[in-house]
């Protein structure tokens, strides 16, 4: 009985340590992005630290739904040669996906859509961050897109090649 009380109290510490922790998490994860730079908490396994270096990771949801049309694939691989490529060379990865939001008339509006997936030195996060919102600010105005949806991990992620 001493033991199921012990492991009971445990789990009730535990959950409301992470629920006090998270509030806290997001404020720091918040303070962040308004001052364009990453949040580094995960606790890196030490076998992990060999031949890797820390990057931030973004991603960007790119809608295709537009007053009149669509974004075509072939658009859109226009704006990634062009505009994307060029500002982050070192690589990306790209997805297509079905996605849906609600626009700012409440209309819930199903589109096809890309994940753009970066990854990009932790230390250039200032330099990369200006570089995305430029992205996301031409795509929105050549597209005629309401917003271009940005992730940013709060962690450092571990890279090696």
């Amino acid at each position: 009985m001493r033991r199921l009380m012990l492991q009971s109290l445990s789990t009730i510490a535990l959950t409301v340590s992470v629920f006090i922790a998270t509030p806290a998490d997001v404020t720091a994860q918040a303070a962040a992005q308004v001052q364009d730079r990453a949040v580094i908490r995960r606790p890196i396994p030490l076998g992990a630290l060999n031949r890797s270096l820390d990057f931030a990771r973004t991603e960007l949801f790119f809608g295709t739904a537009k007053p009149e049309g669509v974004v075509t694939d072939e658009e859109f691989r226009t704006f990634l040669d062009q505009e994307i490529t060029p500002r982050f060379p070192d690589g990306l990865t790209l997805l297509k996906g079905d996605g849906q939001f609600r626009g700012e008339d409440g209309v819930i509006i199903k589109e096809d859509s890309f994940l753009l997936i970066l990854l990009y030195p932790l230390e250039s996060f200032r330099e990369s961050s200006r570089k995305i919102n430029a992205i996301r600010r031409l795509y929105k105005m050549e597209f005629q897109q309401e917003s271009v949806l940005r992730v940013d991990d709060p962690f450092a992620v571990r890279v090696s090649f």
